[in-house]
């Protein structure tokens, strides 16, 4: 697909222009689900038709927070959980920059939890995708907010007494207008929810369902998996808040029990994001507070002007 990138160039995008120079090669173990995701995310960007000087890509703490050494893009490596806060500002700032935020399930649902409410509540318009491989792996396998009920780690040597959270209906009832759950192990399904994400005016939350071989020793517990739109046994509207909760609830409770089931689960187009919110009632400019210009004679000129007239 072609684009107009930020210097206003016309051309045809190749998934491999998002491949940095330095570090091309992740460094994580062999047969990690975060392979699928980065390669999922490389496909879906000429999708949308974007370059890598129109993405910034914000990241937490854990194996996930390598994702910005091997995705070429403008990053932010932000401490743990905190990837949603600086994403929601650098949207606000400048709506018109494809805005991604990622983290792991310990990252994103335990430490940064309050942030994921409060993101989804507002609805910002921004992408988030969520590692889930329910453990700590680069902390070396403690339990964590997704890891199910009985489950043993270091931490807890005996079987976790708590049970797992439930992201996909968290993101619901705290007002994300579109969620969706996919897997590594699906990769033309991941490229197609990750397009949709990031076409969506709102907060896209997607449930990455990925496998720790290292740390978590039911790896393969995602295969195989059910996509729920292909499927004829699973019949709802997405659209439909009360039909998405239902599969929702059935969903995260087949999935500790061998049933994976994937796909969209709820779409909200008519809902504006925070910043359309914003900006019809006079609280943001309808220009972007900040723009990054290439051209030296006129258009950082003119960034200075905006600056200055927002101050």
């Amino acid at each position: 697909m072609s684009a107009f990138s930020a210097i206003g160039e016309e051309r045809e995008i190749d998934r491999e222009e998002f491949t940095p120079l330095q570090e091309p090669q992740p460094t994580w173990c062999p047969g990690c689900g975060d392979f699928g995701v980065l390669k999922a995310l490389k496909q879906a960007m000429p999708e949308v038709g974007r370059t890598p000087d129109e993405v910034l890509l914000c990241t937490g703490i854990g194996c996930s927070g390598k994702l910005n050494s091997y995705f070429e893009s403008y990053g932010f490596h932000t401490i743990h959980g905190r990837s949603l806060p600086i994403a929601r500002a650098a949207k606000l700032a400048n709506p018109g920059i494809e805005v991604i935020a990622a983290g792991g399930d310990g990252d994103g649902y335990g430490i940064g939890g309050n942030h994921f409410m409060h993101t989804a509540r507002e609805n910002h318009d921004m992408t988030y995708i969520v590692f889930n491989n329910e453990i700590f792996g680069l902390t070396k396998g403690q339990t964590s907010p997704t890891s199910p009920k009985g489950h043993k780690s270091k931490t807890q040597p005996s079987g976790s007494a708590k049970d797992p959270i439930r992201p996909l209906s968290l993101s619901l009832t705290s007002g994300a207008s579109y969620i969706a759950r996919t897997a590594a192990v699906n990769p033309n399904q991941a490229k197609e929810i990750l397009v949709e994400a990031m076409e969506h005016d709102g907060f896209a939350h997607i449930d990455f369902l990925t496998q720790c071989p290292t740390w978590n020793k039911d790896a393969k517990q995602y295969v195989p998996y059910v996509d729920i739109q292909d499927s004829d046994d699973y019949d709802f509207d997405v659209h439909d808040r009360k039909e998405a909760a239902d599969m929702m609830f059935e969903t995260e409770n087949a999935l500790h029990e061998g049933t994976v089931l994937t796909g969209r689960y709820y779409v909200d187009e008519d809902r504006p994001s925070y910043g359309e919110e914003k900006r019809s009632i006079g609280e943001m400019p309808e220009e972007p507070l900040a723009e990054r210009y290439y051209d030296e004679d006129y258009e950082w000129e003119r960034s200075y002007d905006l600056l200055d007239r927002h101050k």
